[in-house]
């Protein structure tokens, strides 16, 4: 299997974290888009997603699965131990629900701010820019965090009593967050806590390392 992402993006960095829980790494041939340079918008790179986003997943009989969520379901369940995506109906579900949750709330709130609201990916990539409406989501994104605080001093994890996805898309948030310099409110005591518990396991250390590496090329 191949995927096309890259490295030090806060998206690929969800599927790789996902891909170090299971220990299925080594399974995978990481194909580098350089973001800076604008290959993820290119007609060659929308023929494999018409979005224009990595990460993509590519399988051995060419079909490509795109978006974080849908790729971090079809790899957890390969190995019939579905660990990230819920066994029951009822954990399926609220996984699912605060995935989509860490999404709305943080992650992409942060990614338009970033986009909108600073230099983003530069002046060749990013064509058009609304800074009211990045400063509007920068604030939605610090509003997600103080809710995901409180649902943390009600339970271990994002989505109850197990590490999941749905930690996994908040770490995503907070990896964009350090990108654009916009810290975890001081307030938000149980969040912070979560965060350095999460920063212990290997799998996440393992990627947070990866992205604090400067990347000089794109075939560095």
């Amino acid at each position: 299997m191949k995927i096309y992402d890259w490295p030090t993006g806060p998206y690929p960095a969800r599927v790789r974290i996902a891909l170090a829980e299971k220990q299925m790494l080594s399974r995978i041939e990481f194909v580098r888009i350089n973001l800076w340079k604008g290959e993820h918008k290119t007609t060659d790179f929308r023929s494999r997603n018409y979005s224009g986003t990595v990460p993509v997943l590519e399988l051995d009989d060419g079909t490509f699965l795109a978006e974080c969520t849908a790729i971090t379901v079809y790899l957890d369940t390969l190995d019939g131990n579905p660990t990230l995506t819920g066994r029951t109906p009822l954990e399926k579900g609220v996984i699912q629900m605060m995935t989509k949750r860490a999404e709305i709330e943080m992650l992409d709130a942060i990614s338009v701010y970033f986009h909108h609201a600073t230099a983003g990916l530069g002046p060749e990539v990013e064509l058009y820019q609304n800074r009211e409406w990045g400063l509007y989501q920068r604030d939605k994104a610090l509003g997600g965090m103080h809710y995901f605080d409180a649902v943390l001093r009600k339970q271990p994890f994002i989505a109850g009593d197990a590490f999941s996805m749905a930690d996994i898309a908040v770490i995503g948030g907070f990896i964009f967050a350090a990108i654009v310099d916009l810290p975890i409110p001081q307030e938000c005591k149980a969040l912070l806590a979560w965060y350095a518990r999460m920063q212990e396991r290997p799998g996440v250390r393992e990627q947070l390392a990866i992205i604090a590496r400067p990347i000089t090329s794109c075939c560095a």
